[in-house]
């Protein structure tokens, strides 16, 4: 891992080491549960297959690059990177628990500088991630020069709504249910940091013209969760 994060980075960092201990009980009673069908949605947009070499970028707690593991299977392998390691921690753990551990190597990394040689995945994921690196554009830059060409990524994350109905129930949903939720386990501000990383995050619009300026040949947005979700598919 690089160790010349900017103090911003740094900061989301401090952030996801903090929370990883109550992280996936958090986003599960948030989502009521939803959360494992979009990243399985991800997964699919991914177009893995039995064999293939897997990324889950900012792989967090591990359960996005399970599921990529589950379709690569046993002859494939999947790496998931994360820069925080108290969340690779917990991904290893979750892992080594299963009758089967999956074959995934976990990788203490910066996204936006990816430890790997050019053209070595054949598909990725990420969720919950794009909006918290410091540069999306390099970023995705990253992601285009560590997949094969021809290869998928599938990116999931909040979206802001375009109905003026469902960004009004977004924002009154972080701030009445997802904030005083996080402050019963101490985590007010590590949560309340949500609302204006989304303000801040490209719409899916603006997202399909990043991944063209990074030089992915196609990319399609697809807004889900009545448009509060998003993931965004690229192609190499």
């Amino acid at each position: 891992m690089t160790n010349n994060m900017s103090p911003a980075a740094s900061e989301i960092q401090a952030i996801f080491d903090r929370i990883a201990p109550v992280y996936d009980q958090l986003n599960n009673w948030l989502s009521l549960g939803q959360h494992r069908i979009w990243k399985l949605m991800a997964v699919k947009w991914s177009e893995p297959s039995p064999g293939y070499v897997g990324l889950d970028l900012c792989c967090g707690s591990g359960d996005l690059a399970q599921l990529l593991a589950r379709q690569v299977g046993s002859t494939g392998r999947v790496v998931g990177v994360d820069f925080s390691k108290e969340q690779l921690a917990i991904a290893r753990q979750r892992n080594s628990n299963q009758f089967s551990p999956f074959p995934i190597e976990w990788v203490e990394g910066d996204a936006l500088s990816l430890p790997f040689d050019d053209n070595t995945f054949d598909c990725a994921t990420m969720g919950y991630g794009l909006r918290n690196v410091t540069d999306i554009p390099r970023c995705l830059q990253e992601l285009y020069r560590v997949l094969k060409p021809g290869a998928k990524a599938a990116i999931l994350d909040f979206h802001r709504p375009d109905q003026s109905l469902m960004l009004a129930f977004q924002q009154w949903y972080l701030q009445t249910i997802v904030v005083p939720t996080a402050r019963r386990f101490g985590l007010t501000e590590e949560y309340a940091y949500i609302s204006p990383s989304l303000e801040r995050f490209p719409t899916g619009i603006e997202q399909i013209k990043l991944a063209y300026e990074a030089g992915f040949a196609r990319a399609i947005h697809y807004p889900i969760a009545g448009g509060m979700m998003g993931v965004l598919v690229i192609t190499k």
